[in-house]
């Protein structure tokens, strides 16, 4: 083999072993959500512990109606889209320190993505 060969062969290997080169999966993320429920409902204006998170993909933080947010993420000022989601779903309290959120994160960013994918259905 040619080390041209192998150097395509050891790239395209490193792409299908990617977390992006997977399809995210709606209803794992919904089983991951159950984590989440405890404090946070799926239904609009249900809110908890936590906010609902109904419509939460494109949402400004701190916006749902009715919810007491902690000073810590009220002046986050970020549209939670699925970057700013997978960064708060890693280590809430990295991202607002302060905040009243005691959830310690999600290490497996598989899950995170597919818990995104998840909250994205809820429109």
């Amino acid at each position: 083999m040619t080390s041209r060969y192998l150097a395509v062969l050891a790239a395209g290997a490193l792409v299908a072993l990617s977390p992006l080169a997977h399809a995210a999966d709606v209803d794992a993320g919904k089983k991951v959500f159950t984590k989440c429920m405890s404090c946070h409902s799926p239904v609009a204006g249900k809110n908890g512990v936590g906010p609902s998170l109904f419509g939460v993909v494109g949402r400004p933080s701190a916006s749902e109606p009715g919810f007491k947010y902690s000073e810590a993420v009220s002046n986050l000022k970020v549209t939670w889209d699925a970057a700013t989601l997978d960064k708060w779903l890693t280590k809430p309290q990295d991202m607002a320190k302060g905040t009243k959120m005691t959830f310690a994160g999600l290490s497996n960013p598989t899950d995170r993505e597919n818990v995104i994918a998840y909250l994205a259905t809820l429109k």
